[in-house]
């Protein structure tokens, strides 16, 4: 069953003296984590977002009752979450949390290649899954068509098609 809270970014610093924190969002764009108006602190205790804005690849954000530097600086290291049900999906994404561990199965040589183990988002044209292989070794498949096929979140099931030497 999928998790309710996602994790969507961490409070990395301070910013000023009126209680501004710096959170490195793991959305997939800082833009993204600023649409939210509630977030969550230990998947549990919601907090309500006044403003936040990109500047310099992180997110700084003010919460409703940090007015201090001394209160923000308490929640540095503090992962923040939001709610699945907040989110509008697009029929076509899924949440990288959600398939972490799946096996992938590649229908070119109709085998298990291994379990999906992250999912590198560094690469501006497309995703790159990280797969640890049967034989414990780490291969690398873009996240793009061709070679992905399809995801059965159902069956726990990532359908990829390999070109010959790409998983060797």
């Amino acid at each position: 069953m999928p998790k309710q809270f996602l994790e969507a970014g961490k409070i990395v610093g301070t910013h000023g003296v009126r209680g501004d924190l710096k959170v490195q969002s793991w959305c997939d764009s800082p833009e993204v984590l600023c649409d939210f108006d509630t977030l969550y602190l230990d998947e549990k205790t919601p907090v309500t977002v006044e403003k936040a804005q990109v500047h310099k690849n992180v997110v700084l954000m003010h919460l409703t009752g940090i007015d201090t530097v001394e209160a923000a600086e308490a929640l540095r290291g503090r992962v923040l979450h939001l709610d699945r049900d907040d989110v509008d999906l697009p029929d076509d994404l899924v949440f990288i949390q959600d398939i972490l561990g799946f096996t992938v199965h590649d229908r070119r040589t109709g085998s298990d290649v291994g379990k999906l183990r992250d999912v590198l988002t560094t690469n501006p044209a497309h995703d790159m899954y990280e797969i640890k292989t049967t034989d414990g070794r780490l291969v690398y498949v873009p996240a793009a068509k061709p070679f992905l096929q399809e995801i059965d979140m159902q069956a726990g099931v990532i359908y990829i098609e390999s070109i010959e030497g790409l998983l060797e």
